[in-house]
């Protein structure tokens, strides 16, 4: 009986799902597999049957960092999609910003187990992409580093920024920390070419902790921009098991032309 109930519970159809897609693949001449990160679901693979032929409602809308709201239903590893719509909003960025939200896509698909919802993870991501189609320079770089401290601690690969982890040893305010891979928060040494003040530190942790944390950690970021990046490029490098995120090489090959 309690079979029966969860196969019935599975293949219940979502409707209004708010969404949006990471990726896509040709499935056939004719329909995309999608990876889609999804509120109250996580990151699942969707089949969007007929959405590459021209008379298609799915066409125009199932792109990257459109906020969507979709319906699907299925019990397999990859379900199908049902219907889509565009939830508006804004525009599709380009350059550097389109470049800063693959790199966003890019770590979720490495990132995220399918199926784990993460909503408050989604809700900052929707505000993030917000910034993308309209900021560029600080601000942008700021979001990006937000995102990337509430990523590792929604998934719970961020260690404490209150104290040093190997020793549990409060912050000095005036000492000097560096987050690496292997080691968490510790004490700079003089190798470390990136580093912050322990009151830098407690702030960010600060930020992390209070109700709203996309806004107070942008904000906290936005002091620190510089030095925070190297750190935690190196973190989401070593736990996404890659030598360098391929959006990250586009930007390299970009630069150099």
């Amino acid at each position: 009986m309690k079979r029966g109930c969860a196969a019935l519970a599975t293949n219940k159809r979502i409707s209004d799902e708010p969404a949006y897609v990471l990726h896509r693949y040709d499935w056939s001449e004719s329909s995309l597999i999608l990876e889609v990160f999804t509120r109250h679901h996580g990151r699942i693979a969707l089949v969007a049957k007929g959405a590459k032929r021209p008379s298609s409602s799915f066409r125009p809308i199932l792109l990257p960092l459109q906020p969507l709201h979709i319906a699907f239903g299925g019990d397999g590893e990859i379900r199908t999609l049902k219907g889509a719509e565009w939830q508006g909003g804004h525009i599709m960025p380009s350059g550097e910003a389109l470049m800063s939200g693959y790199y966003l896509n890019e770590l979720l698909l490495l990132l995220l187990a399918r199926d784990d919802p993460h909503p408050g993870l989604f809700d900052v991501y929707a505000n993030v992409v917000q910034v993308i189609a309209s900021e560029h320079g600080e601000a942008l770089q700021s979001a990006l580093r937000a995102f990337e401290l509430l990523l590792l601690r929604e998934i719970g690969l961020l260690p404490l920024l209150d104290a040093q982890t190997m020793t549990l040893r409060s912050l000095d305010a005036q000492q000097r920390y560096s987050l690496v891979p292997e080691g968490g928060l510790r004490q700079a040494g003089g190798a470390d070419r990136s580093s912050l003040s322990g009151v830098q530190w407690l702030a960010l942790q600060e930020s992390l902790s209070t109700a709203a944390p996309f806004t107070a950690t942008l904000r906290a970021c936005s002091q620190v921009m510089a030095e925070l990046k190297p750190q935690l490029r190196a973190l989401l490098t070593y736990h996404c098991g890659v030598g360098t995120l391929r959006t990250r090489q586009m930007m390299i090959d970009l630069q150099s032309l």
